[in-house]
């Protein structure tokens, strides 16, 4: 009796507040102007990705497909965690709804996922491509293709309903106060008031999954196009494709860097003020610098954008 009027008498947060990245004010107003044009910098590059890729014919391949989705991912993850970082930065602790936090935890997870899974797709293109061309047609077919890249985006939500389920089902009853610039998995698992053990190893086996799971199909893929390229007779073709996996693996390397560092742990993560560092790294920078890295560098999307300023 005495347990369930306890409980009764608990009062479920309706809101919570968001510390953001805690500095001075005038470190925020920099950094405001920062983070803004990054943003705006990050989405104006993949939406030119994008649009290279669907209007010109020479680009309808299947790594450029990949790489239009993982664009348009790119332009959902800073859309999803960037404006509560703005907004904290601009008006200083950013109050947001208990439901519109869970929305956010939804969707980040989703995209985090289905990165993950992209990777490794993108990665097994590439290994088809250098290690068995003559089979490339058929493996590699638009059927495959849109079969992979449904996967990344089904994975992603699969893993977002099971995990943000448990964690919206958790007793929140005070404080309300958030550490970070966005609803994130540990910072509300610590401001639970309720035994979280079940919903931590839930979030551990999936991260396990995803994460390490693709990161070794990636990791075997490049091992795989190592191999290969070192068996080319040209020393000018290894240095080309060792230059161009090298900037994709740095890319590869400091997103799962992050995301493993943060969220495949048996525990959760109590240090916020590293978490919120390593969530700049890959909600920020990766999605800014994986179009330059992946699209802009490529000879033949700087054809395609020469092509398209001189509009022929």
């Amino acid at each position: 009796m005495d347990r369930s009027l306890a409980l009764a008498n608990m009062t479920r947060v309706q809101e919570f507040i968001l510390l953001g990245l805690s500095m001075r004010q005038g470190t925020k107003d920099s950094l405001f102007a920062v983070f803004l044009t990054l943003y705006l910098l990050t989405i104006m590059e993949n939406m030119l990705i994008v649009y290279l890729i669907c209007s010109h014919r020479e680009l309808h391949k299947p790594m450029y497909f990949f790489l239009g989705n993982l664009s348009c991912l790119e332009m959902c993850y800073v859309s999803v965690t960037m404006p509560t970082l703005l907004m904290g930065l601009w008006t200083g602790r950013y109050h947001i709804s208990f439901q519109a936090c869970m929305t956010q935890l939804f969707f980040f997870i989703i995209l985090v996922g289905t990165e993950c899974i992209l990777l490794s797709s993108m990665a097994y293109d590439r290994y088809v491509a250098i290690c068995r061309p003559l089979h490339y047609p058929l493996l590699m077919r638009p059927q495959v293709c849109l079969g992979l890249a449904l996967s990344s985006w089904l994975g992603g939500l699969v893993v977002s309903v099971i995990k943000t389920t448990c964690i919206a089902s958790l007793s929140y009853c005070g404080p309300n106060v958030i550490n970070h610039f966005f609803c994130d998995v540990s910072p509300l698992l610590n401001l639970s008031c309720t035994h979280v053990a079940l919903t931590e190893l839930v979030d551990f086996i999936s991260a396990i999954v995803i994460l390490w799971g693709c990161l070794l199909m990636t990791m075997a893929s490049y091992v795989a196009i190592s191999k290969a390229v070192l068996r080319m007779p040209s020393a000018a073709a290894r240095l080309k494709a060792f230059s161009t996996c090298a900037s994709h693996l740095v890319v590869v390397g400091i997103f799962y860097s992050a995301t493993i560092f943060i969220y495949a742990r048996p525990s959760r993560m109590e240090d916020m003020d590293l978490s919120k560092m390593l969530s700049v790294i890959y909600t920020v920078v990766t999605p800014m610098c994986n179009p330059i890295i992946y699209c802009l560098r490529n000879k033949e999307v700087q054809v395609a954008f020469q092509r398209t300023l001189h509009g022929s």
